[in-house]
């Protein structure tokens, strides 16, 4: 497949660049694509083949050959990664596309997901968003060989936590993410609806993950800090000392 076959051409900086130029900290949010790494198209994402190659090659980094928790790890660290640019759009009032041909993505040696930029504006962000999660995903499940559900519990939590950091980065986080619900109602079932948990007496904001990343089944890694399968009583105490030092 030729690189850039299915795209509405090499994908550009574009209209993000204002977007960019509106959200301090934007490189470190993705918005800005690094001098370094490979740009990979929009539709090559739905490619399960592709994929499958992404997942073995997490599972030669971690020395695991557990398919479905690497699968799963590739998605959450992809994800958090697409749906930026669409929901920086939103939140800054600059439409940019969710549809995956007008989209890539850089990874970094290894195949880390660090950056996607949209190179058009939206015509209607729910439906692209929809049909980019469903095409990535499907292509996920089928080189993971797990369920799809899961997979789009994942992309709601990328969604509010992209949603958050973004509201902190322009320092309104009650706006931003107030587009959370909204915009997952808009995209529709199978997506679940985001939420978020106030913690502490300045009620510092943290995403109520509906997913696992499934990452502390690799060697070395550990449960993240809100992870569902903490107890709730240890999921708050966590959460109350990340709000204090923060």
């Amino acid at each position: 497949m030729p690189e850039w076959a299915g795209q509405t051409g090499p994908v550009t900086q574009g209209g993000q660049a204002a977007v960019a130029a509106r959200v301090p900290g934007a490189g470190a949010l993705g918005l800005l694509a690094p001098p370094v790494g490979t740009v990979v198209p929009g539709p090559l994402l739905a490619d399960a083949g592709w994929t499958a190659e992404r997942v073995a090659e997490l599972g030669r980094r971690y020395r695991s050959a557990d398919r479905r928790v690497l699968a799963t790890v590739w998605w959450y660290s992809l994800s958090a990664v697409l749906v930026t640019p669409p929901l920086a759009g939103l939140a800054t009032g600059v439409p940019l596309s969710a549809r995956l041909p007008d989209l890539s993505v850089t990874l970094l040696t290894g195949g880390t997901p660090v950056a996607a930029v949209s190179s058009a504006p939206w015509d209607d962000v729910a439906g692209e968003l929809r049909e980019t999660l469903a095409s990535v995903i499907g292509a996920v499940a089928a080189a993971g060989e797990v369920r799809p559900a899961p997979l789009w519990a994942v992309a709601t939590d990328s969604i509010a936590n992209r949603l958050l950091a973004l509201g902190r980065a322009l320092g309104d986080v009650g706006a931003v993410t107030a587009l959370a619900g909204p915009v997952a109602a808009a995209v529709g079932a199978p997506l679940p609806a985001p939420r978020y948990v106030d913690v502490g007496p300045r009620s510092v904001r943290f995403t109520r993950r509906a997913s696992c990343c499934q990452l502390y089944r690799l060697p070395g890694e550990a449960l993240c800090t809100s992870c569902p399968r903490r107890t709730p009583f240890e999921r708050q105490v966590l959460l109350e000392d990340t709000a204090e030092r923060s």
